[in-house]
């Protein structure tokens, strides 16, 4: 067993990548495609930061062999980023490959030339949604209108200048079996591996390599990054810096849990408020259904006052009448009681 250093830190993966003969191997392997050679493209590398993502990249121009004497020249944008992101990152830096001048090759077709073929890859330090393989070939084929594939005449210059392939690896899914090329190329990437009590470092079995030269290569690369200084302190900053992102992280996720409560119980208050609203709606009903009939009865009691005012008024006329008539009190009263 053997200490190396853990290329999932951007600065390892970048002394490891710088390679040539390394480089070959990795996207050899990852391809699936004899990659003759390889050279960094300008700005080959560039390390973005800021308060919500690291995310590395480094561009490669690759000669792969097509046939026993034949090569072609494809783009390769590798990135690699150890935290979720947004896909716009991706997809700022594709835009930026589409629209390089210098990605044209202006010896095929017309005078204008068509786009060297391009192939993304991302290195992914998480999981991508639910998708449970390790590693994710995206293919573009195209098809006529009635979904029959369409193979006269393709590849099509036009057509691999608009579109490309992509390949996702996703290094939690890294579990260290290695039933092939690319699995013993990309064991270099298990975090299982990762050293207990120093995550700068992966144990790995080098009998496992034994009989691969290149593989031997790449471990030994790794080796010489372990006992490195200036690499081991590199490692340190980079695991300040995702310490305190992490933390940041961590307070925003309490920030938010709390925001949460807090509009839970807000949102049960307004639900209670929204029921005594209910009930007091309801007991305004009730309350003007009563004065509704209260307002009726004094009217009834006032027409009833009517009546009586009336009734009053003529008795008092018919008295006078009678008493002008020349009837005593008495005669008047028997008379009314009489009635």
């Amino acid at each position: 067993m053997i200490y190396v250093a853990n290329p999932i830190y951007d600065s390892v993966f970048k002394y490891l990548m710088e390679d040539e003969r390394v480089a070959k191997t990795v996207l050899s392997a990852l391809l699936k495609k004899d990659v003759v050679s390889v050279e960094l493209r300008p700005h080959e590398y560039a390390n973005e930061t800021n308060d919500k993502i690291s995310m590395f990249r480094i561009d490669f121009g690759a000669r792969i062999r097509t046939g026993e004497n034949e090569t072609e020249l494809i783009l390769i944008e590798l990135q690699k980023t150890w935290v979720e992101t947004e896909t716009l990152r991706f997809r700022q830096y594709l835009g930026a490959q589409y629209s390089d001048k210098n990605n044209i090759d202006k010896q095929k077709g017309d005078h204008k030339g068509f786009a060297y073929p391009m192939v993304t890859i991302y290195i992914m330090g998480h999981r991508v949604g639910d998708i449970d393989v390790p590693v994710l070939y995206v293919s573009h084929k195209a098809y006529d209108y009635d979904g029959h594939e369409v193979k006269k005449g393709m590849p099509d210059p036009f057509v691999e200048s608009l579109v490309h392939d992509s390949i996702i690896v996703q290094i939690p899914l890294l579990h260290g079996v290695i039933n092939n090329r690319l699995d013993k190329v990309l064991s270099v990437l298990d975090q299982t591996k990762r050293d207990k009590d120093d995550p700068h470092l992966l144990c790995l079995d080098e009998s496992v390599y034994a009989d691969n030269n290149d593989m031997n290569y790449i471990v030994h690369r790794l080796t010489a990054a372990a006992s490195n200084p200036l690499m081991r302190q590199n490692m340190n900053v980079e695991d300040e810096y995702y310490s305190a992102i992490e933390d940041r992280d961590t307070a925003i996720m309490s920030r938010d849990k709390k925001i949460k409560e807090q509009d839970g119980k807000i949102k049960e208050q307004n639900g209670k408020i929204k029921e005594q609203n209910g009930k007091i709606k309801e007991q305004d009903g009730k309350i003007k259904e009563q004065d509704g009939k209260i307002k009726e009865q004094d009217g009834k009691i006032k027409e009833q006052r009517e009546q009586l005012n009336q009734q009053s008024e003529q008795l008092s006329n018919l008295k006078r009448i009678l008493k002008e008539q020349g009837l005593s009190d008495a005669q008047i009263e028997q008379m009314m009681s009489n009635k």
